[in-house]
């Protein structure tokens, strides 16, 4: 089975996981799982980092598709994209 997997796919899943690799990146996924959506300034309240921090942060998560963003007047908020995003943290939180 493992054989069957070509070399994009295996990069694009390697992608997704260094996405998820930081302890930021993983509390802003858990906040917008959380409120099903967030903008930067409210998520700069909940986790308590600067502006500059959670939108580096966003830049890497929107890159891998983790989460998009919807644009409500001046307002850019996100969601998670794949609702599987739940599932797989769930998976990890109860091993």
């Amino acid at each position: 089975m493992i054989k069957q997997i070509d070399d994009a796919t295996l990069e694009k899943w390697a992608n997704f996981f260094k996405a998820l690799a930081h302890p930021v990146r993983l509390r802003i996924i858990l906040t917008l799982i959380e409120k099903g959506e967030a903008c930067v300034k409210s998520m700069c309240e909940i986790l308590e980092t600067s502006q500059s921090n959670i939108s580096q942060h966003i830049s890497i998560l929107k890159n891998a598709n983790i989460i998009k963003c919807q644009k409500r007047g001046m307002l850019h908020c996100y969601r998670i994209n794949d609702e599987r995003i739940a599932e797989i943290l769930k998976i990890i939180k109860e091993g």
